[in-house]
């Protein structure tokens, strides 16, 4: 996939950020194959019969977008920097908040003595995801970065070198360093 004209979408990020509505409306079309594209990518890893689609997701992201209001738009990298983080939170709070319904969130409620019972086990890896992200973010913030470019946004390596404006040698090595690192801190959670 093949990124929309650095030039045009910083030129449009600007004016929007400086109060162009009509910029908004040739930005998106310049984007949205992006986000539809890193949406895809982010979703490839959900279980079947997920209730949050892909379409959803970026509409989603597009809204809190367009809600962010004043944002300082540098380019972009920025652009997509923000996109990944909003796609990542709205991926992180949908499965919490499928945790909070899965531990009866809003369920009549019943004595244990009464309850049958049941043994269900939560699909809690996203979130563990989220909390591993956090602590390497900790350690290494750009590998944090590293992971939810590529992650959550969808990019390749090459873009995620562009947005983060280190060489891709350095993605390779981040990002080869970050899933160790995360695979060794999800092992120890299980």
């Amino acid at each position: 996939m093949v990124l929309p004209p650095s030039h045009e979408v910083t030129q449009l990020l600007k004016a929007w950020t400086a109060g162009d509505e009509e910029a908004l409306g040739k930005l998106t079309p310049l984007v949205y194959e992006q986000l539809h594209e890193a949406a895809r990518r982010s979703m490839a890893g959900e279980r079947s019969g997920h209730t949050l689609q892909t379409t959803a997701l970026v509409n989603e992201v597009y809204l809190r977008l367009v809600d962010c209001g004043k944002v300082n738009w540098q380019d972009r990298a920025h652009f997509f920097a923000v996109s990944a983080q909003l796609m990542r939170r709205i991926l992180i709070d949908f499965a919490r908040s499928r945790g909070y319904q899965k531990r009866g969130g809003g369920a009549f409620q019943m004595s244990l003595d009464d309850a049958p019972p049941v043994s269900v086990q939560p699909d809690a890896d996203l979130v563990a995801l989220d909390y591993a992200l956090r602590s390497l973010a900790s350690v290494d913030e750009r590998k944090s970065k590293v992971v939810e470019l590529r992650f959550f946004g969808g990019l390749s390596i090459e873009e995620t070198a562009e947005v983060l404006r280190i060489s891709v040698e350095t993605v390779v090595r981040d990002w080869r360093l970050a899933k160790a690192w995360l695979l060794r801190e999800l092992s120890e959670g299980t």
